[in-house]
């Protein structure tokens, strides 16, 4: 499935939520769970400022997720993100049964915007979410938010 005009509504506050961080003084990403009536159930953006470098929305959300939801529910979900989940996240998404995961930019996009800039490589590999969990569900990028991701990204990590 692509990501449609739905999904940009919710991609666009993944974005916002972003930004938000950034404005914050923290990594911009930001990501949601919408339930399968497509209710916001829970957003978070990043909160690794501080050193805690596994503070990542997504992971939050599968926290948040297993405490709230039960396995169906989880199941029913879809996960948005502005930046595709790390191995951890995705590896958390699937332990604890999310659904769909729809993101604005790939792993991929912001590793080849790192490389451009010359910034370092991060500390874990940047492998998209099917090489984590495949079974996991999942849709990106989205090409109407890339060029603002890429500015996003430009404004925390560039140079």
């Amino acid at each position: 499935m692509a990501v449609t005009d739905d999904d940009l509504v919710f991609l666009r506050r993944c974005v916002s939520l972003a930004r938000t961080a950034l404005d914050g003084g923290d990594e911009p990403f930001g990501s949601l769970l919408v339930d399968h009536e497509g209710s916001v159930r829970f957003e978070d953006h990043n909160r690794v400022k501080d050193g805690d470098a596994t503070r990542h929305p997504e992971f939050a959300i599968a926290r948040w997720a297993v405490e709230h939801l039960s396995p169906a529910q989880r199941n029913r979900s879809t996960v948005y993100t502005s930046g595709e989940h790390c191995p951890m996240c995705a590896a958390a998404h699937a332990w604890v049964g999310l659904g769909r995961v729809v993101y604005a930019a790939s792993s991929a996009q912001l590793a080849q915007w790192l490389r451009e800039w010359g910034v370092p490589a991060p500390p874990v590999a940047t492998l998209p979410i099917a090489t984590v969990a495949p079974g996991v569900d999942v849709d990106g990028p989205a090409a109407e938010l890339t060029e603002e991701m890429k500015a996003l990204y430009a404004r925390a990590f560039r140079a």
